[in-house]
């Protein structure tokens, strides 16, 4: 069933939890999500980066979201994440995306507002929700690196007052904060500012807070996030890094001179992925099974 950011964060509030955001960019990734949100029986938000484009273009996968999307018998959003430029979130909302992001958090502070602002204004004649970014997570936020972000003097975190005046002046329905999370795979712990999250929902009329850089974040910071009130939380480094994983572990089991089938590894990738994601779905919705 398909559903707005807006609904579906909605649903998030309702219950306390954070719903997982997961990006597809593959049709195996996409069935993995799909098959672990229906298993879980969990509500589901799907995406796509821009920064993806050069893995599959949008025009071919993003039908395809929408379709799964529209055939799911849970509520799911269709997303764009870290959308880059205005020119590309219309091609999502043309497509059917049912929220979008648009990445500002590099440019200066009254240019991303002002971005954010006409985004809003975009996704309003489709019916479609917004999210924006305020604060920096560091130097990679396309997803690659080294994760480490100690020294990384390009991470800024979010303002609450700053962001007061940010979702005021844009009217958007979601705000991803930086809180000391880092995108790609972490060398070292992340050490998180909950009290963020915390001042930003006080100061904000209780707005959905996003956490990206979630991949390798423990089971115990991902739920102290969704309590001090995280409804959206990015994953999709470790979901990745287990689908090779599977299939790395599937390639070496063979035996020397038999024939490797790329059908066969792609399945067990799939799987791979379906686990990671199911794990990371219960811990989203506060769940112990």
């Amino acid at each position: 069933m398909l559903v707005t950011l807006k609904e579906i964060l909605q649903i998030a509030e309702e219950r306390k939890i954070a719903i997982g955001a997961f990006n597809a960019v593959s049709l195996e990734s996409l069935q993995a999500i799909f098959q672990a949100a229906e298993e879980v029986d969990v509500p589901l938000i799907i995406q796509f980066a821009q920064c993806h484009e050069s893995l599959i273009p949008l025009e071919l996968i993003g039908p395809l979201m929408v379709d799964f999307a529209k055939k799911a018998k849970g509520p799911v959003c269709v997303h764009l994440d870290h959308g880059e430029t205005l020119e590309y979130l219309q091609q999502a909302l043309e497509i059917g995306f049912t929220g979008i992001m648009f990445d500002g958090s590099t440019l200066p502070y009254e240019e991303n507002l002002a971005n954010s602002a006409k985004a809003v204004e975009m996704a309003g004649k489709y019916g479609a929700s917004v999210e924006a970014e305020l604060g920096s997570m560091g130097r990679r936020e396309s997803g690659a690196g080294d994760g480490s972000g100690e020294d990384d003097d390009t991470k800024i975190y979010t303002d609450p007052l700053q962001a007061k005046d940010f979702v005021s002046r844009t009217g958007i329905d979601a705000l991803a904060c930086s809180f000391g999370t880092t995108h790609g795979i972490y060398l070292t712990a992340p050490k998180l500012d909950f009290d963020v999250v915390r001042n930003v929902r006080s100061q904000c009329g209780n707005i959905p807070v996003v956490m990206h850089g979630g991949s390798g974040v423990s089971r115990e910071n991902f739920q102290e996030a969704v309590r001090a009130g995280v409804r959206k939380i990015n994953y999709f480094t470790y979901m990745d890094k287990a689908g090779g994983s599977a299939a790395s572990e599937y390639i070496q089991s063979i035996e020397d001179g038999t024939p490797v089938f790329f059908t066969e590894v792609s399945a067990k990738a799939r799987e791979g992925m379906k686990e990671n994601v199911k794990t990371a779905m219960r811990v989203f919705a506060m769940r112990e099974d």
